[in-house]
């Protein structure tokens, strides 16, 4: 993988880590059969250098995931426009991976792993709404090869 340029903006691999398990949301990418770049928004959870997130039987993500599975994921977070500073304060993490879809024990963890970080006052209805719509969602892990991130304060 290639170094940050910017290391005086690099965060260490723990406070990366860190960040991505306490933020909502995220932007994967992925790539089709044509060559064409894909990035779709949408909500994950993280345990033991992974990515977990369900989504529908079929659609585009799922189409390019099946022909490359090499996959990157962003999140961006705790922003902030200095307008007078021609800056912007964030805090960002970029994860590299292969991504696959999970089944059994492994899937049915990652599903509950979501109700605990986005319904965590709602788990038993939340199991309950699993088993009733189990055949109606995919869940896919992605295998963290490499990740990096990055804090960008305002200018001194």
């Amino acid at each position: 993988m290639r170094e940050m340029r910017r290391k005086d903006k690099e965060i260490g691999m723990d406070d990366a880590i860190n960040f991505l398990t306490e933020h909502e949301y995220g932007v994967l990418s992925t790539v089709g059969t044509d060559g064409q770049p894909y990035g779709v928004p949408l909500n994950y959870a993280y345990k033991d250098n992974c990515i977990y997130f369900h989504c529908a039987l079929t659609g585009h993500k799922i189409d390019n995931i099946v022909n490359n599975p090499k996959v990157s994921f962003c999140a961006v977070g705790d922003t902030k426009v200095l307008p007078s500073e021609f800056s912007t304060n964030y805090v960002s993490a970029v994860a590299f991976g292969v991504a696959s879809e999970i089944q059994g024990t492994e899937r049915y963890n990652a599903l509950v792993l979501l109700l605990e970080k986005f319904s965590p006052d709602f788990l038993e209805e939340g199991k309950k709404y699993i088993k009733k719509l189990d055949k109606a969602t995919k869940v896919i892990k992605i295998e963290i090869q490499h990740i990096s991130g990055k804090k960008a304060p305002a200018k001194s």
